[in-house]
């Protein structure tokens, strides 16, 4: 198990080792997914190639992570001009955690169903969200070779919504809230074959509108098209049965919510074989060359807890075993820059 790092200082940018305190640098790649695309190529390991080509400067990485070095931390993976070729999406309702927080958050629509008369009220039924947990719970962990059943999906965008570490997390001037989402995330690349490789999984903060997605379910979709970010350390060869860590809100000096998470297989009712099949199982995702970051789903929310994000306020995800926390702050764009896009006709 390795942890790799992307610098940038400039228009320079490099791939690093991870050696604690310190960054090797490696020689003859500038980013992971040149480092991937050779080992594709050439049929070896990434982890050895990395280890070979770790042959460059030493760098001090307290420094950089702290924000105070001409090099600063980069998303682990990208394309760079490419982006379009990176595509962002997730899994829900993997966790019993999970599913606890999608109940609160529609307890609003609940309340508002129990206050009709009684003849008015339908048969008690369990929420289309609690039926997918439970499909979950009963199929989502199929024996080897086989097929289990198909969990929550969705699309948060391209590499264009995704942010590196220490950068900020956008609330549109659209949307009515921002939380964060403490998750692993999964980082792949598709061979000239078209089979899918995994090359590592960081730390995520996959970021949603919850507040719009607890007005309606069906809002879901459209609550997570925001920006994300995953980081600073891609782990090659991670372990993914039961990993412990900790999300945390910062307002100004002082810890607004914090709380113990947990993900892994042990901790989820979906295997992680059986959410990387439903994601691939798709043509369109399985394009030669292309890129995919894909998040595995939550435990815990602040948002569950009535915390709301303000502008200025961290976010701090850690995971045991996934390096160094990724921390972002959270920018809430001014309602006024909320205009109405206007589409022109070229007839």
């Amino acid at each position: 198990m390795i942890h790799l790092v992307q610098i940038g200082s400039g228009t320079e940018r490099r791939v690093a080792l991870v050696e604690e305190p310190h960054l090797r640098c490696l020689t003859g790649v500038q980013s992971v997914y040149e480092l991937a695309s050779g080992c594709l190529r050439h049929g070896s390991g990434l982890a050895e190639r990395a280890q070979t080509l770790a042959q460059g400067d030493v760098l001090d990485y307290d420094t950089i992570y702290s924000g105070t070095s001409e090099w600063h931390l980069l998303s682990p993976i990208d394309m760079p001009g490419e982006r379009s070729r990176v595509v962002v999406s997730g899994t829900g309702l993997t966790h019993l955690g999970s599913a606890r927080e999608r109940q609160a958050m529609h307890a609003a629509a609940t309340k508002t169903e129990s206050a009709k008369p009684e003849a008015a009220k339908p048969a008690e039924t369990m929420t289309d969200s609690m039926k997918m947990f439970q499909w979950g719970v009963e199929g989502g962990r199929p024996a080897p070779g086989e097929i289990g059943i198909s969990p929550e999906w969705f699309y948060k965008g391209t590499g264009a919504i995704m942010r590196g570490p220490s950068q900020p997390l956008t609330v549109p001037p659209h949307a009515e809230d921002g939380g964060e989402e403490a998750e692993i995330a999964g980082v792949y690349i598709v061979g000239e074959d078209g089979a899918p490789y995994r090359i590592g999984m960081a730390i995520g903060n996959e970021f949603s509108d919850h507040q719009f997605e607890r007005r309606n379910y069906l809002n879901l979709a459209g609550s997570k098209l925001r920006t994300c970010s995953i980081g600073p350390e891609l782990v090659v060869g991670a372990e993914f049965q039961s990993v412990d860590g900790e999300a945390k809100i910062l307002r100004g000096n002082q810890t607004l919510w914090q709380k113990a998470v947990q993900t892994g297989e042990q901790n989820m009712c979906h295997s992680l074989a059986n959410m990387e099949h439903h994601h691939f199982k798709f043509e369109g995702h399985r394009q030669p060359g292309d890129v995919h970051v894909h998040f595995y789903g939550a435990d815990r929310l602040s948002f569950g807890e009535g915390i709301v994000l303000q502008d200025g306020d961290w976010m701090e995800v850690r995971f045991q075993g996934f390096g160094r926390a990724l921390r972002n702050p959270v920018r809430v764009e001014s309602k006024e820059l909320n205009r109405l896009v206007a589409v022109r006709s070229l007839a």
